[in-house]
């Protein structure tokens, strides 16, 4: 199980199936709207 955080706020955003356990970092919609 993967983990998508965002690199702002470090809120979580979503997780997704994965083999290796995992974090991503994005940017969620309230961070993007700076």
């Amino acid at each position: 199980m993967g983990t998508i955080v965002c690199q702002d706020c470090q809120k979580v955003i979503d997780h997704y199936d994965d083999e290796k356990v995992t974090t991503l970092y994005g940017s969620c919609p309230t961070c993007n709207k700076k």
